[in-house]
């Protein structure tokens, strides 16, 4: 394909092509995230776009020439992109929500930051948390898998049709489920091992009432809660990267459910 051809179908081609790569990217996490300036992704979506245009199954008689029906396929394409980004964004919300648990355990309940990311206001280890899972994503080359699952979205889902069906939403939903189940386990370590120091910690202070365990307890947990994060970022890991492995699979399912 020639991008400076005057032919309409051709150019109409390489607009869809834009248009479903940006909306998707920029609702994926770490490309479509606050931290990166908005000409850098721009000239990345036009830069992806160049490179798959030509090998995308794109016919341009199909495109609508009606302004509406242009529209309406418009917003199917966002539908689209804020469908696959939620989806990744779940195991990241997971991870943050075991980050939330842990710092209440720890003390760290009062001592928040702002996400980049997000813009909202979270634990510091869930901040930290989430850091360590997005370096982990992006190590064992998640990006590259999400490129892969855009590819492979023009050969499934041709423009236009995208349609919500109850096997979509169920699949939505179990795996929205599955964010406090995978948070309890992220989390569990720390939370069990600083229950066992408030037991140990209410154990003294039967036995001895004139020792302030209040003033001690604290730097304890703390010091505990540091020491069993290093077993957490094991655990995140082996999540991140099962995770990772079942990508293509869960593109494929998700957007099978959406023909």
């Amino acid at each position: 394909m020639d991008l400076f051809s005057l032919d309409p179908n051709v150019f109409l081609t390489f607009l869809f092509a834009l248009m479903r790569i940006s909306l998707i990217l920029f609702l994926m996490p770490f490309f479509g995230g606050q931290t990166l300036p908005a000409t850098a992704k721009a000239a990345l979506c036009l830069t992806l776009t160049l490179a798959l245009w030509p090998r995308l199954p794109l016919i341009g008689a199909q495109m609508p020439s009606h302004p509406f029906a242009l529209a309406v396929m418009f917003g199917a394409e966002l539908l689209l992109g804020l469908i696959l980004g939620m989806v990744i964004r779940f195991v990241f919300a997971a991870i943050q929500t075991g980050g939330q648990l842990i710092g209440f355990q720890m003390g760290f309940a009062m001592v928040n930051v702002v996400d980049p990311d997000s813009g909202a206001s979270e634990a510091v280890t869930a901040h930290f948390m989430y850091m360590v899972s997005l370096l982990t994503f992006l190590s064992i080359n998640g990006h590259l898998y999400l490129l892969s699952g855009l590819m492979k979205s023009f050969d499934l889902l041709p423009p236009g049709s995208i349609l919500i069906s109850p096997r979509l939403t169920d699949q939505i939903f179990a795996l929205s489920g599955q964010i406090f189940v995978l948070a309890i386990q992220i989390g569990a370590p720390v939370i069990a091992a600083i229950l066992l120091v408030d037991l140990a910690l209410a154990l003294i202070s039967r036995a001895s009432p004139q020792m302030n365990v209040l003033i001690i307890g604290f730097p304890i947990k703390i010091s505990v809660g540091f020491l069993f994060l290093g077993i957490i970022f094991e655990i995140i890991s082996l999540h991140m990267e099962g995770f990772v492995s079942r990508m293509p699979l869960l593109f494929s399912q998700l957007i099978g459910a959406m023909r």
